[in-house]
């Protein structure tokens, strides 16, 4: 026995003194090829914000995402690694607007001291302005100024200052309160006591889930150009050296999310605006439609949170509602089921487009996806759009081509 540990003492002490020599070695001869070590370790909360801040940051930074390709950011629960590399971070990059309702919880819990900085930060952010959140009268009144709102693509300062915050589209075809005065299900089916309470406390979730702003912010590029402004502003705050660095690759992005811009903008003009109806999962897309002028007919979840409660008003409402306007198909998000989107689509007698064709919402998809970038969720979504309004997308611009 003594005499194995001796062997093994020996031969951990010849290793020790080679690795020593070696590392003398290296300090005389620096190889020319060894990588450069990240300055800075960054984790971010969303996939879209973890895409922003690595086209940023290049080689300067390593940066983890918490939420994961296809994961809801509501239903989010970070694990034991996720708090351990949310400890060692340096920075913590955050969608903001109240996305990460789980956010406050995890830094307590992880002990997260370095610096946060929120991407939403110079975003103007859009609200439900009534009872169930639609705005009357903004939708026509925000591109009164041409036909569609994109003649000239509004690219000279995007065309979005205000975000369209005001329209939805939802009054053209009677949505104000989802059809639910509509449907008297009391008069036909009187509810039992349990059935009033299960009701009332799907209304309550229904009208909690509405209150405040819309986090999905990103879903319009102009927003998402905000952002990485706002990102790189903030890395370079922190890493001073790598400052330079910071705006050269946020420079060169912007100009692709710029071309990208443009290109939704032209694509979706293609469409007659009374044909450019949409339906969603749930409320993910409100920048998104008000940017390029989309009427949202409706979401299975009329709520911002993709994991609020639905009533048999709400869908009896929503299935009404695709009927009235003629949307061509319900868009499930590659995020959620689609078990209720094939519900409501089978009822209402449209398409439902779920799995590879269904939309990149709260999360972008899993690596060799048509979506595992912030641009090629986009591309994607618009080609998906299109494509069920009887469209064809048109070539790439050179500064998106692969």
């Amino acid at each position: 026995m003594t005499h194995r540990l001796t062997s093994a003492a020996a031969l951990l002490a010849g290793s020790v003194l080679a690795v020593g020599l070696t590392g003398c070695a290296s300090a005389d001869a620096p190889a020319a090829d060894a990588p450069v070590a990240p300055s800075i370790t960054i984790v971010a909360t969303t996939t879209q914000v973890a895409d922003f801040t690595e086209q940023i940051a290049g080689d300067a930074a390593e940066v983890t995402s918490l939420i994961q390709p296809n994961q809801s950011s509501h239903s989010f629960d970070p694990t034991a690694a996720d708090l351990a590399a949310l400890a060692q971070a340096d920075v913590l990059v955050i969608n903001g607007a109240g996305l990460e309702e789980w956010l406050e919880t995890a830094i307590d819990a992880s002990g997260f001291a370095g610096v946060t900085i929120d991407a939403s930060s110079r975003v103007e952010l859009r609200e439900f302005a009534d009872e169930h959140g639609h705005e009357e009268d903004g939708h026509d009144d925000a591109h009164a100024e041409d036909d569609h709102g994109h003649d000239d693509h509004g690219h000279d300062d995007h065309g979005h200052d205000d975000h369209g915050h005001d329209d939805h589209g939802h009054d053209d075809h009677g949505h104000d309160d989802h059809g639910h005065d509509d449907h008297a299900h009391s008069e036909e089916e009187p509810h039992t006591e349990d059935e009033h309470a299960t009701d009332e406390h799907a209304t309550d979730e229904h009208d909690h889930a509405h209150e405040g702003d819309d986090p999905h912010v990103w879903t319009s590029v102009t927003n998402a150009i905000a952002m990485v402004g706002a990102i790189a502003e903030g890395l370079a705050d922190v890493d001073a050296d790598s400052a330079e660095t910071f705006e050269t690759n946020a420079a060169a992005y912007t100009a692709q999310l710029e071309a990208l811009d443009t290109w939704i903008a032209q694509n979706v003009d293609q469409v007659e605006a009374a044909d450019r109806l949409m339906v969603s999962n749930h409320e993910a897309f409100g920048y998104f439609v008000s940017a390029y002028d989309i009427t949202f007919v409706g979401a299975i979840i009329p709520s911002f949170d993709d994991n609020a409660e639905i009533s048999a008003a709400d869908i009896d409402g929503l299935v009404q509602a695709i009927r009235t306007s003629g949307a061509p198909a319900v868009f499930s998000e590659t995020s959620l089921s689609p078990a209720a989107a094939e519900t409501i689509a089978s009822e209402a007698g449209v398409a439902v487009l779920s799995g590879d064709e269904g939309l990149y919402g709260d999360s972008l998809g899993p690596v060799g996806s048509p979506g595992d970038t912030y641009i090629g969720s986009m591309v994607h979504n618009v080609t998906v759009l299109l494509e069920a309004w009887g469209a064809t997308v048109t070539p790439l611009p050179a500064e998106l081509s692969q």
